[in-house]
């Protein structure tokens, strides 16, 4: 007797089903059709656009000018330092005041650095010697706050006792409150509010920081090291910042969003023009800017753009370099390194803020 089995129906691919990316590159592609027909110059407008943006940051900035080679020599510079034992130095410093409050002492390292170098350079050395000090999560996000604090290169700091100096303005208490005391003040903020997985530290529980490596070596591998930060992190981070601004630009967006910017700056007594460059361009471009101001610039302006400078701006370090850096060579991953520096910031914005409101009277000569 012959006995028909029903096969079994075989289940539906998932390969099948519409997946809501799908449903957005069909719309796309009829999209992109309709504008090859109807206006089939606007995609090279478009491109255009962009370019114009992006060409003048990365090429007449990052790669024609002293930034790119300040870059690659703070990173030569940090190394030595290193090797020369001043990440020891600072800790043996920093243990005695971090261990009252409970916090790594480690947390301080990339604020130093960055001061002394770079803000890239600062996370690419700091963040291996916070994992070697067995800095939690926490106390790396701790790190990266406080670090955004600090001015990203020394040439910043330098151009700004400059323009204070046009201004008449005293630079040693705005210098102390708003550079040194925030390495202290922001870990203990952030170690009593938001980050508070923080545990003392003794210093015999900490190894050596200072690596055994040739000077020769450290030199010329240095030099390597400033060379891929430069090219292969930060020039496409600048370059997909500014690519969207220049998307906003051909949308007709960017005008709002500039406008926005000058009320909001002005509003925190930050000079709008100059914090704009700080924000999106280079805050040593904006400092430098700064004393070439007219003299009728209300004090307080010049002040709060000063603070909003020395810090780990532009918007590119911020959203591109410190995220994809502190994810290579940190534990944490890039949203957190990423919320993280943005915490930092709106800590920064407020300290401009509340130095230019109540601190400029008393520092006029």
């Amino acid at each position: 007797m012959e006995k028909e089995q029903a096969s079994p129906r075989k289940p539906k691919s998932a390969r099948a089903k519409w997946h809501l990316f799908e449903v957005i590159g069909i719309l796309l592609v009829f999209a992109s059709l309709v504008i090859l027909l109807a206006v089939p110059d606007s995609l090279s407008t478009f491109f255009n656009t962009v370019i114009g943006e992006v060409k003048p940051i990365v090429v007449d900035i990052f790669l024609t000018s002293e930034v790119g080679i300040a870059i690659i020599i703070s990173v030569i510079f940090g190394r030595l330092l290193e090797r020369l034992g001043f990440t020891d130095g600072l800790i043996r410093l920093f243990v005695p005041v971090m261990k009252w409050f409970r916090i790594n002492p480690s947390v301080i390292v990339p604020s130093v650095y960055n001061i002394l170098g770079d803000i890239n350079a600062a996370g690419k050395i700091a963040g291996p010697i916070l994992v070697k000090a067995k800095a939690t999560k926490a106390e790396q996000k701790i790190a990266i706050a406080t670090m955004v604090q600090s001015p990203q290169s020394f040439a910043t700091l330098v151009l700004g006792l400059i323009a204070l100096s046009v201004f008449g303005i005293q630079a040693f208490p705005l210098i102390v409150l708003s550079i040194f005391l925030p390495i202290i003040i922001v870990p203990i903020l952030l170690s009593k509010t938001i980050y508070r997985d923080t545990k003392k530290v003794e210093l015999q529980e900490l190894p050596r920081f200072t690596p055994k490596t040739r000077f020769l070596h450290t030199i010329f591998a240095s030099a390597k090291e400033g060379a891929e930060l430069l090219f292969l992190l930060i020039i496409p981070a600048v370059a997909a910042v500014f690519f969207f601004i220049g998307a906003f630009k051909f949308f007709g967006l960017w005008g709002t969003i500039e406008a926005a910017l000058t009320s909001a700056l002005t509003f925190m007594n930050i000079e709008p023009a100059t914090g704009i460059v700080s924000i999106l361009a280079a805050p040593t471009l904006a400092v430098a800017q700064l004393a070439d101001l007219a003299a009728t610039v209300d004090p307080k302006l010049i002040v709060g753009s000063f603070v909003l400078a020395n810090s780990g701006l532009p918007l590119s370090v911020i959203f591109g370099q410190v995220p994809v850096t502190w994810a290579e060579i940190s534990s944490l991953n890039e949203r957190e390194a990423l919320m993280a520096a943005i915490v930092g910031m709106v800590i920064r914005l407020a300290t401009a803020w509340i130095l230019a409101t109540f601190l400029t009277p008393f520092l006029l000569g």
